[in-house]
């Protein structure tokens, strides 16, 4: 990899437009996302923060504007180019969405089994793997999601996103539902993570202590755009009525505190 590829934004979305039915989520979304960042998004109820990163992975077309990802843009790649750019990155949704047939080893060898040939013994030693590596026991490994906590089927979808040692994690609400000390773990897990593996982090969140404890960059969502991108410092100078609030309310100070 050059010099130049390191320096390149590793997610590039320029001038996104979503919009479904007469209902329009983004007008003109554009964010720049620099390679071993972990970069939170925020925003106000339906600013469509997890639409956007649906839109990154693929799962949403927008109506306009385009999305690169290791200088690559998606909609005009082939099937197998767009495979293999799929297996760079891996993905934890709200509440992990595991396969509730499957137990925790199962769910995390899918993206194994969907895009590599490697034998069923392999395929237990990596599981094994990343169970260890998120922090669950070993037993995890035969449970299935409906005996797990909360937080178990977290660190379990995480456990998968990472099965195939992706360069991007994108992590939509990781914290949401979770107790203050389990939601201060995986803060702290996701951020050794990310300082172990050299992983980016685009990370969809709601939670201010989230923001105060790993993200290197904040982006705010709002009015249809990126209202402005920043480190905290920046988010606490920048004159916008939500912004402000949101960043130096009664939450916010606490969260600060917390830090």
């Amino acid at each position: 990899m050059s010099s130049t590829d390191l320096q390149d934004p590793i997610i590039s979305v320029h001038g996104i437009r979503n919009q479904f039915g007469e209902h329009v989520v983004h007008k003109d979304v554009s964010l720049d996302v620099k390679r071993g960042e972990i970069i939170g998004i925020v925003g106000g109820s339906g600013t469509g923060k997890s639409v956007l990163l649906r839109t990154i992975i693929g799962l949403i077309r927008p109506t306009a504007g385009y999305v690169r990802v290791f200088g690559e843009e998606l909609s005009e790649l082939s099937e197998t180019k767009r495979s293999e750019i799929e297996r760079r990155w891996g993905v934890l949704f709200q509440d992990g969405a595991l396969f509730s047939s499957l137990t925790v080893a199962e769910n995390i060898q899918v993206p194994l089994k969907e895009h590599t040939k490697i034998s069923k013994k392999l395929m237990d030693e990596l599981a094994a793997l990343k169970i260890r590596m998120v922090g669950l026991a070993h037993e995890a490994a035969l449970k299935y999601p409906g005996e797990l906590s909360g937080g178990m089927r977290k660190r379990a979808g995480l456990a998968r996103a990472l099965a195939l040692d992706p360069e991007i994690l994108f992590l939509d609400e990781p914290t949401a539902g979770l107790d203050p000390i389990g939601a201060a773990r995986f803060d702290i897990l996701v951020k050794q993570l990310q300082e172990t593996l050299g992983l980016t982090v685009f990370l969809v969140t709601h939670d201010l202590d989230t923001l105060h404890a790993v993200c290197d960059r904040i982006a705010v969502l709002g009015e249809g755009k990126v209202l402005v991108v920043g480190t905290m410092d920046d988010m606490l100078q920048f004159d916008h009525p939500w912004v402000q609030e949101y960043f130096t309310g009664p939450r916010a100070r606490a969260a600060k505190l917390g830090g």
